[in-house]
């Protein structure tokens, strides 16, 4: 409905429409001037006077007033003038004429139908700027006094008449487009069927209206009321597109009260708005500044940094208010997402602005929140390794199974492998700041193992990080091995949560380029070293029992000692089977590797001990009395260890 309004409006007065808009802007003095001469452009028996004045010799006249203008310029004398010739009254009324017939009696705004009445308009408008530079040079009070004043008349209204359109192209002309082609200021250019490019809502014919209005304004000392126009009409646009975005601006004392959600909810739409910002909304508002303006490229990169900088803004004040929220390290990854938001839009001015002075504010500020943010990431990744000593749990893991931190921590390190060239960043910007929280004397160790994997190459700051918090889940883990009565139960926890770190880093591109193969291959060497301790431990006394030291006395079978040995061999092997089927082993391949090596070593012994002294036991009940176990018997039953399952005590061969 208002819009209806606004259209309305052509078919009235010109006085009317323009001191409406004029509402928007703070007054100058030349808008002031302006408007005073419009209240004359009012007076429908004036109107009627310049509307159908003759202007078939237009171009001559043009002429001539070129000629007086070089003319009054030349004049050394500057308190004499000459006499002012009729054609320049003449030419006044022609100007006012064409600002009349721009607007017929039905409302309809001829200005940009004809190019080159438009050409012919504004090349006017630029002759009478001209002129009233030239008789401005002389005194006040002199013969040349009355024509100085119509001629600014005369271009006041051309600039009244001009920043009214000025307004439409930048306003009508965009809401015109977006309702018939469905786009939004939002949407990055298009190109029209010729080839040529579009701006944001606008059509290259618009941009092109724009510019030459633009030209013939800032020409005639009017470059104030032009940006002033300019600056509203693609604000209010920016506002408009940031609306779009669903990015709200929330005071610094609610984002500190929102629940963690809502928090990151609102930072995802942060982040989208800075994306837009970076990829599509300035380099767009930026080609636009610089089409429009294109004959005056400081006027452009002031109005596009004064529009951003307003942008810039509101999006760092919500920065500002993030990073003074209660931090937690499952933030970080928002965080780092932000840092990277920053970084790219940094970027995005430096392309857009190149090398102009107007940018160094814009990208200072930016850099600023930026380092804020990577500032609070190291604070955030430092919680990370503080929870890992800080969690002192009492309670063991049942069947020496992966543990909860353990997982937690090896999922937020890989994750973290992802922004490792942007921790790096981070890191390397802010190692004061690590040096001081680092609490850990490993730091050091891990900067010379890293240096002599590739002692020509220094140390990655955030690699010395990475492994730091490994090492210190290490540490931990080895404190709550100790919480296990059973020593082959504690190497079964160890191998467990050994082999599940080194899957996440092999399994991470990024990750094992973070930690390097040495270091990877040194871990791989302390798990190992875990199954063989597990293996010693268990299956070394297993075996001792059917030693075949004692059984022979002065070369002959001692039979009670071989009896015994049996009988001590299946009670322990047994109770090695109860226990240790209830022990979980998660990894299918390493449970695998486990069993293949316990058969390894346990067959064959038994095989040999059955085989050397079972001829020796009674046949019948006495020799299954001590005999329980074929050797196949063994085998199935290893087969059941490591899944958890307590009655797996598999079937015994017959």
């Amino acid at each position: 409905m208002e819009k209806t309004y606004y259209h309305s409006q052509k078919s009235a007065s010109f006085v009317g429409r323009h001191a409406r808009k004029k509402s928007d802007f703070a007054t100058s003095p030349k808008t002031s001037d302006v408007s005073s001469a419009i209240d004359i452009y009012g007076d429908t028996a004036w109107r009627e006077t310049v509307e159908n004045v003759d202007d078939h010799n237009a171009d001559e006249i043009s002429l001539l007033i070129d000629q007086f203008a070089t003319t009054l310029s030349s004049i050394d004398n500057k308190s004499d003038p000459p006499e002012v010739p009729n054609y320049v009254e003449t030419f006044s009324k022609i100007i006012e004429s064409k600002i009349v017939k721009y607007y017929s009696a039905d409302g309809e705004n001829k200005f940009g139908k004809t190019e080159e009445e438009d050409s012919f308009f504004l090349e006017s408008v630029l002759r009478v700027g001209k002129l009233t530079t030239a008789f401005g040079d002389f005194p006040a009070g002199c013969n040349a006094a009355p024509s100085l004043d119509r001629v600014s008349v005369v271009l006041q209204r051309a600039m009244a008449f001009l920043e009214e359109e000025f307004r439409d192209l930048l306003e009508g002309s965009r809401d015109l487009k977006e309702e018939e082609s469905g786009r939004s200021v939002l949407h990055e250019p298009e190109r029209d069927k010729g080839g040529e490019q579009e701006f944001p809502g606008y059509s290259a014919e618009a941009v092109a209206r724009m510019g030459r209005v633009a030209t013939a304004m800032v020409a005639s000392g009017y470059a104030t009321e032009c940006c002033q126009v300019y600056s509203v009409a693609r604000r209010n646009a920016f506002t408009e597109a940031l609306r779009c975005t669903e990015f709200d601006t929330v005071p610094i004392e609610e984002i500190q009260k929102m629940q963690r959600e809502q928090l990151e909810g609102d930072i995802s739409k942060w982040i989208n708005t800075v994306k837009r910002c970076a990829t599509v909304l300035f380099p767009c508002e930026r080609s636009l500044c610089d089409a429009v303006f294109s004959q005056n490229e400081t006027i452009s990169a002031g109005l596009f940094s004064n529009l951003a900088q307003a942008v810039i803004i509101q999006l760092l004040n919500f920065v500002d208010a993030v990073v003074l929220t209660q931090q937690s390290a499952e933030k970080l990854f928002k965080y780092l997402d932000m840092y990277e938001a920053l970084r790219d839009l940094i970027l995005s001015i430096d392309r857009t602005c190149a090398d102009e002075e107007s940018s160094g504010e814009l990208r200072s500020e930016l850099t600023a929140a930026r380092d804020r943010i990577g500032e609070a990431a190291v604070y955030l990744f430092f919680d990370l390794e503080n929870s890992i000593k800080g969690d002192a749990s009492k309670t063991p893991v049942p069947g020496g199974a992966i543990h909860p931190l353990t997982r937690y921590v090896m999922n937020y390190l890989e994750y973290a492998g992802v922004y490792k060239d942007t921790l790096e960043q981070i890191f390397q910007t802010n190692h004061i700041l690590a040096q001081s929280l680092s609490s850990t004397k490993s730091d050091k160790s891990n900067d010379r193992e890293i240096k002599n994997q590739n002692p020509n190459k220094p140390a990655l700051q955030f690699s010395i990080q990475f492994i730091t918090a490994v090492e210190l889940l290490d540490e931990n883990l080895n404190a709550k091995s100790r919480l296990y009565r059973d020593p082959s139960l504690r190497y079964i926890f160890l191998m467990n949560n050994g082999r599940y770190i080194l899957q996440k880093i092999k399994g991470s591109t990024e990750i094992l380029q973070l930690v390097g193969d040495t270091w990877y291959r040194m871990r791989s060497t302390v798990v190992r070293q875990y199954h063989k301790n597990y293996q010693r431990e268990t299956w070394g006394r297993l075996l001792q029992c059917i030693g075949h030291d004692g059984c022979q006395v002065n070369g002959k079978v001692y039979k009670p000692v071989v009896k015994e040995k049996f009988k001590n061999f299946n009670l322990m092997f047994e109770e090695i089977h109860k226990t240790q089927s209830t022990w979980v082993v998660n990894d299918s391949q390493l449970q695998s590797e486990l069993r293949v090596s316990i058969s390894g070593v346990v067959i064959p012994a038994y095989r040999s001990f059955l085989g050397r002294f079972r001829q020796y036991l009674e046949s019948g009940k006495q020799a299954e009395k001590y005999i329980k176990y074929q050797s196949e018997d063994i085998e199935l039953m290893i087969e059941g260890l490591f899944d958890g399952n307590p009655n797996s005590m598999g079937r015994r061969r017959t």
